[in-house]
């Protein structure tokens, strides 16, 4: 596997602006951030995507997103945050990682950043909703 970047910030190999770490997980500010203040959250060990990280650590890693979404929006003066995590598409780093960004009305982003659709009848979101149900 080649060096992953996030793992190396972890380390203390690479810089970073590290906001938070314990033993679970590194935070620092992404390189092109949103908004000053946007942060990634990132579990130390080398995890790919979500689906990836073990069931035990899912909540403790989730106790820390909460955590800095809290601080991100309190030291930044924001009204809110969008957390997000993408999975193998649109992941620039393939290293499990959350976004946290400090949101403010009229701050120029608009919901998701791409097109929403509808479904076509309330029997195609049935079908949907079922595929989901028998994976499940």
């Amino acid at each position: 596997m080649a060096t992953c970047l996030f793992c190396e910030i972890a380390a203390g190999r690479q810089p970073a602006a590290v906001v938070y770490a314990d033993e679970l997980v590194t935070a620092f500010l992404d390189i092109r951030p949103l908004f000053p203040g946007h942060v990634l959250v990132a579990p130390k060990e080398h995890i790919a995507v979500l689906a990836d990280l073990p069931v035990p650590d899912v909540g403790p890693y989730f106790e820390q997103v909460q955590r800095i979404a809290v601080a991100v929006q309190s030291a930044m003066g924001a009204q809110g945050s969008f957390v997000a995590v993408n999975n193998v598409v649109s992941q620039s780093v393939p290293h499990l990682h959350t976004h946290v960004v400090p949101r403010s009305k009229g701050d120029g982003l608009r919901g998701f950043f791409w097109p929403r659709t509808k479904y076509g009848s309330p029997e195609e979101a049935d079908d949907v909703a079922a595929r989901i149900r028998a994976v499940l």
